[in-house]
């Protein structure tokens, strides 16, 4: 059976998104600013084009989503300003291996949290991809105690859960969030522009990547990947997020010789392992779901 256009579109999105998540990380290393600095170029740059695209797409459709869709949305919008604030704190205080990597574990809260929120009951093989990745971020974080980065994986670990929230939380509402996590990181932004103005003020030593990961490539990522789930499964979407655990530690090892650590290339391993397998057994079981309920013809 070939794929469908819309079909083909999904997969198209979802790897345009994936693809796109992973320069985050290079570009904010490159533009070599303090937090607050990144932390204010970067918000402001994201919330100006949510602004732009919301107007664009009020311009040409009647059906442009509201920026924040009342109070649940004010609440989805301050859990991406927290992500927004603890993932460059992270980026700053730990090994872009180390982050990416526990960042994977956001799937596992999301699995975790829909059980207790949405009353979602995992299945066995998630409670077992769960306890593989538990055992994978003991592994990365055993050699962050060593090496005295304990504190930005604790930080990448706030910040998986704090998307797995948002995500919760959005699901639970069922209202359209898509310009919700770029309209959330201008609270950090008025933080940081308060810190700058009372601290030396902006400090970068090449701006442009800032602007350039705040208005061009976590704006692309962010929509590309909200869209996707109408056109694909979740297990596929899913399958995207990995590229920035693969992919960002191989350019950040090119671009500045940071070659992850032993530990920290044991413990992504399993990480990925676990989640490729989870992803897997998924996919299956879907399949079967979706052939139990097609009818059988008459013998």
């Amino acid at each position: 059976m070939h794929p469908s256009p819309t079909h083909l579109r999904g997969l198209g999105l979802g790897f345009v998104g994936g693809m796109m998540l992973t320069f985050d990380i290079p570009a904010i290393r490159l533009a070599g600013g303090d937090v607050w600095s990144l932390l204010l170029v970067r918000s402001f740059a994201s919330v100006g084009m949510a602004l732009v695209i919301f107007g664009i797409w009020g311009l040409v459709s009647r059906n442009a989503p509201p920026l924040l869709p009342g109070r649940v949305g004010l609440v989805v919008a301050a859990l991406y300003g927290a992500v927004g604030l603890t993932f460059l704190v992270s980026v700053h205080t730990t090994t872009t291996a180390n982050l990416v990597f526990i960042l994977a574990f956001n799937t596992m809260f999301a699995a975790l949290l829909g059980w207790l929120v949405l009353g979602e009951r995992p299945a066995v093989a998630t409670f077992l991809a769960m306890a593989a990745m538990i055992a994978g971020v003991a592994l990365i974080v055993s050699g962050s105690l060593k090496s005295g980065n304990w504190f930005g994986d604790f930080m990448a670990l706030l910040t998986a859960f704090l998307i797995a929230a948002a995500i919760t939380i959005t699901r639970k509402s069922g209202k359209d969030m898509g310009l919700a996590p770029m309209i959330g990181v201008a609270l950090p932004g008025l933080l940081a522009l308060v810190m700058v103005a009372g601290g030396e003020g902006i400090r970068f030593e090449q701006p442009w990547w800032a602007l350039i990961d705040g208005a061009i490539i976590m704006p692309v990522s962010m929509f590309c990947l909200a869209v996707a789930p109408r056109h694909i499964s979740g297990p596929q979407v899913a399958m995207f997020y990995l590229l920035e655990t693969v992919l960002t530690p191989v350019w950040v090892w090119m671009i500045f010789a940071e070659r992850p650590d032993d530990m920290a290339l044991a413990g992504g391993a399993i990480i990925l392992a676990a989640l490729a397998a989870h992803i897997g057994w998924q996919a299956t079981a879907r399949r079967r779901a979706m052939r139990a309920r097609v009818p059988r013809r008459p013998a």
